[in-house]
């Protein structure tokens, strides 16, 4: 059975597609996986991808991704998917997410891929049902491939949830192991809010036994006070599921009272909408 603790991307025994029951979308996300390599260009301290390395994703094989999400997407409308594999509580398709073992628009196939996955919906009548969705570090939205493939999500009804664990360059450096330039993520996620409707994730939880310092919760909302009228909301949620990274025995989870007052202070001193995932 899927679980929320539970986001293996083999668990359907297919290369490129996987199912998981996700909290934050409310029922069963269909996976897509550009990086089956364990790759990705951030390296965070509470990714739950085992082996994770630095680098890129090999080539995709769009031909085999197109079958495999219309082998399950056939097995999950018309199958019996959902009664052996998902808990009653949660037997809903929500989305297909492009999200996996590393950052999705990395992948050069990535425009052809969000093509790909509209035709498979168009074919099963899903194109408005099911959203698609893109989980990204927003890194490499200057790339004029990347910005087409967000324009063809968006022409699908979709998506993007844009990462921002942390405000401050020495928070971003020490969080995502990436060096922080704060200026350069403002300018990402404005280019990326200007493509499709884009909600901010955050993970938000402590380090070394500390909580974030109220320094820390007020950056983050100063950072995001500029683009409020440009964002869908904001996704802040606790650790779900352990790290597999060296760092782990650093992290631990807030207590939800915690998350929830700093989801109150985003929403008062920015005027975003919050949606809190313990």
């Amino acid at each position: 059975m899927l679980s929320i603790d539970d986001h293996r991307r083999d668990s359907a025994g297919l290369l490129y597609v996987y199912p998981v029951m996700s909290r934050r979308a409310g029922g069963v996300s269909i996976g897509i996986n550009l990086n089956p390599n364990n790759a990705c260009n951030w390296a965070c301290l509470y990714c739950q991808v085992e082996n994770l390395t630095r680098g890129g994703p090999p080539p995709i094989d769009l031909n085999r991704l197109e079958v495999e999400l219309a082998t399950f997407l056939d097995d999950a409308l018309h199958g019996d998917f959902m009664q052996r594999q998902v808990p009653p509580e949660a037997r809903r398709l929500m989305d297909v997410a492009f999200s996996g073992n590393g950052e999705p628009t990395s992948a050069a196939e990535f425009p052809e891929a969000v093509a790909r996955v509209g035709e498979v919906l168009n074919r099963f009548g899903q194109v408005g049902k099911l959203v698609v969705r893109l989980i990204t570090n927003g890194s490499l939205m200057h790339r004029a491939e990347v910005q087409s493939g967000i324009q063809r999500l968006a022409e699908l009804g979709g998506e993007v949830w844009f990462k921002l664990d942390r405000a401050s360059a020495s928070e971003i450096a020490e969080i995502n192991g990436v060096p922080g330039l704060p200026e350069k993520v403002a300018k990402n996620l404005e280019i990326c809010a200007g493509l499709a409707p884009s909600w901010v994730q955050t993970c938000w939880f402590a380090l070394d036994g500390i909580a974030p310092s109220a320094e820390s919760r007020m950056a983050y909302c100063d950072f995001l006070r500029p683009l409020a009228r440009k964002l869908a909301g904001v996704h802040l949620y606790g650790l779900a599921r352990p790290s597999l990274q060296p760092a782990a025995p650093r992290l631990s989870a807030l207590p939800v009272a915690d998350l929830a007052a700093f989801g109150e202070q985003i929403e008062k001193e920015t005027g975003i909408r919050v949606n809190v995932s313990p």
